[in-house]
């Protein structure tokens, strides 16, 4: 029973916590006021760099489809 009153509560606060977390949306994560004179950074990010992520993720999917296919053709051998 008491797990099931932690969980609960643990499923009702976390998107509340997340909620209160996130900055105002008519400002900047620094306070200043969006497309004001604070000359921060715009809501919503911007050009994230995906590239390097993206090389790796192909370098993983590129040897583990090679660790199948050898893995395919010694079983096939045998």
């Amino acid at each position: 029973m008491m797990k099931k009153l932690i969980i609960t509560a643990a499923i009702i606060a976390f998107p509340v916590a997340m909620a209160f977390s996130q900055p105002n949306p008519g400002q900047n994560a620094d306070g200043t006021p969006a497309g004001g004179t604070g000359g921060g950074a715009p809501i919503g990010g911007g050009a994230a760099p995906i590239g390097s992520g993206l090389a790796i993720m192909l370098a993983l999917g590129a040897g583990y489809g090679s660790k199948k296919l050898y893995d395919a053709r010694k079983k096939l051998a045998e």
